[in-house]
C-alpha cells in the first residue's frame, strides 16, 4: 500500500498531466486557426502523450491498492499574441512538470519508497526528453520565423510526427 502522501502526490499528478493534454490541445487549435496544420498536428500528439502519462500515474495507483481521485482541470490560455508565444508556454510548462516530478520523488525517497522511485524513473528521463523538445521546438521557431519558406517547411516537417 502506498503512503497517503505518495497517492494524494499521484493523485495531483494526474490532474496535472490531464491539464497538459488539455493545455495542448488548446495550442493544437490556437495553431489550426493560424493555418500552421504541422504545429497544431504535433500538439494534438503532445496532448495524447500528456493523457497516457496520466493513464500511468492512474494505473499506479490502481495497482497499488489506492483510489484516483480526479479534480477539476483548469482552462488554459487559449489566446497568444503570437505563434512564438505558444512554444515559449511549452518550454515553462515542460519545467513547471519537471519540478512536479521532482517532488514527488523527493518524496519517496524520504520515505523510501523504492517502488514509487522505480516507477518515477520512467518519468524523469521522459521530463529530460520533453524539456529538450520543448526548447529545441523553440529554438528553430527562432531561426525560421523570418524566412517564411522555411517556416512553412519546417510547419511540413511538423506534420511528420507520427
Amino acid at each position: 500500500m502506498l503512503d497517503k502522501k505518495i497517492i494524494d502526490l499521484c493523485n495531483h499528478q494526474i490532474n496535472k498531466e490531464l491539464y497538459s493534454a488539455y493545455l495542448y490541445l488548446s495550442i493544437a487549435n490556437y495553431y489550426a486557426e493560424k493555418n500552421l496544420e504541422g504545429f497544431a498536428h504535433w500538439f494534438n500528439l503532445q496532448a495524447k502523450e500528456e493523457y497516457e502519462h496520466a493513464e500511468k500515474f492512474m494505473n499506479y495507483v490502481h495497482d497499488n491498492g489506492s483510489e484516483v481521485i480526479l479534480g477539476s482541470i483548469e482552462a488554459p490560455k487559449n489566446d497568444y499574441n503570437d505563434p512564438i508565444e505558444p512554444l515559449k508556454v511549452t518550454v515553462e510548462h515542460e519545467k513547471y512538470v519537471t519540478d512536479l516530478i521532482n517532488e514527488i520523488v523527493k518524496v519517496a525517497h524520504e520515505l523510501c519508497d523504492y517502488r514509487t522511485l522505480n516507477f518515477l524513473s520512467w518519468f524523469i528521463n521522459e521530463q529530460a526528453e520533453e524539456e529538450k523538445t520543448a526548447n529545441d521546438l523553440l529554438a528553430r521557431y527562432e531561426i525560421f520565423v523570418n524566412d517564411k519558406k522555411n517556416l512553412y517547411l519546417f510547419d511540413q516537417e511538423m506534420k511528420s510526427r507520427a
